[in-house]
């Protein structure tokens, strides 16, 4: 819905994209989602639920999982149930409040994701490279407050992105060609000249993340040179594995990323789209 004004659009909705055209295969694929949905949820509540009860899974390192687990079940919250309430419901429509909840919320979600792993890479480089001072170093008390820490700046810095994309106007269409809202494809939907200050943003977090990544990756070689110091090959094994858990969830978490950004410049096809953003939205789980 947008209507003019002073040869201005004003924008309260958002049109999501919706595939297929057809109703029934719409019911179809909400069915679909709404499976998927519910296995990511019973996933991690069983994860959540099983490291709380067992008293053998109180690390830190399952302290970070379990957090990682919520914000799984918080992403998919975020973004499934609107498509397959759309789908039902023969829309594509998303109101402009909404559409900026998403934003925040996927984007909070994805920073405190992110803000995570770093604190796990640093936990297992302290437990490898430094395993005498490691209860010290990362006692109970300082795994609280970095998950605290991982959680406010997921949600303080990354507001700075809602503001920045809402704080313009747009102009022409109000096609956003997913089926939740992303913060890139909005810029493009914004009036020519008014993108430079959310560009900013952008490029100060690609930075400000390039140097998280660049710290995992020398707490990874640190920790990688120790472990080959390790005469015995069991010892060896033995060690690496504390760190299988970060590795793997790095793993999905980056993956996702290039699926949602990379994959869908190989194709410009509605169904394309739409399977790399239900990927991108699926994967994150540890």
């Amino acid at each position: 819905m947008a209507g003019k004004v002073a040869n201005r659009t004003t924008i309260t909705e958002f049109l999501l994209l919706r595939l297929p055209e057809d109703w029934g295969l719409q019911v179809l694929c909400a069915t679909l989602f709404l499976l998927l949905y519910l296995a990511a949820l019973m996933g991690n509540l069983l994860l959540i639920t099983l490291i709380t009860l067992d008293q053998h899974l109180q690390s830190p390192i399952y302290l970070f999982l379990k957090n990682l687990s919520l914000i799984d079940i918080c992403y998919v919250s975020v973004t499934l149930p609107k498509s397959i309430m759309n789908s039902l419901t023969n829309s594509r429509s998303i109101s402009f409040l909404g559409c900026a909840s998403q934003i925040f919320l996927v984007i909070a979600l994805a920073g405190t994701e992110y803000a995570l792993l770093l604190v796990m890479s640093y936990d297992c480089y302290v437990a490898i490279c430094h395993p005498l001072h490691y209860e010290a170093i990362v006692s109970s008390h300082t795994c609280v407050q970095m998950v605290t820490v991982s959680w406010l700046s997921g949600c303080v810095y990354r507001s700075l992105h809602t503001a920045g994309t809402f704080s313009v106007h747009f102009c022409g269409s109000n096609i956003v060609h997913l089926f939740f809202c992303d913060i890139l494809l909005l810029i493009m939907l914004a009036c020519s000249g008014q993108q430079s200050l959310e560009y900013a943003f952008i490029i100060a977090s690609f930075c400000f993340d390039l140097m998280c990544l660049i710290f995992m990756v020398v707490s990874y070689v640190h920790i990688f040179s120790t472990v080959l110091r390790i005469p015995s090959e069991k010892g060896r094994k033995k060690t690496f594995s504390t760190c299988l858990p970060h590795l793997a969830v790095v793993k999905l978490f980056f993956s996702s990323g290039i699926i949602a950004y990379l994959a869908p410049n190989f194709g410009s096809s509605p169904s394309v789209k739409v399977l790399t953003s239900v990927l991108y939205t699926l994967l994150p789980p540890p």
